[in-house]
């Protein structure tokens, strides 16, 4: 059982930028493939990145060069460097994590998340 613990959202203008962290539980964090997706409202929750048990990293197209997604094995924490944030990227952040190997990009991929943490851009 993982338990996860986003922090880090806020308001922001357009052109800012925020640092997500989503604190994990558990002794085997290292194992587990950690995901960001993000929902605004009345919109299906979409995928933003993944980060690898072994480091690989992948991104969606609309926050590729903008958002960097890292990891600290040490402090079970994963995070979400957000710069030049627009407006559309406001939403409710969530973190995920998995012990699957495949194809990490749909939200049925995912066994634990956290509770959100809500991300707001003003224009």
């Amino acid at each position: 059982q993982v338990q996860l613990v986003e922090s880090g959202g806020g308001l922001v203008q357009a052109g800012g930028s925020l640092r997500l962290s989503c604190a994990a539980s558990g002794r085997t964090f290292s194992s587990y493939a950690m995901g960001w997706f993000r929902q605004a409202p009345g919109k299906e929750r979409e995928f933003v990145t993944h980060i690898r048990s072994g480091g690989r990293t992948y991104y969606a197209d609309s926050v590729k060069g903008r958002f960097t997604i890292s990891r600290d094995n040490a402090k079970n924490t994963v995070y979400l460097q957000m710069d030049s944030l627009k407006p559309e990227d406001t939403a409710t952040y969530y973190c995920a994590a998995t012990l699957k190997t495949g194809m990490l990009l749909s939200r049925i991929a995912y066994d634990y998340w956290g509770q959100g943490t809500q991300v707001t851009v003003s224009s």
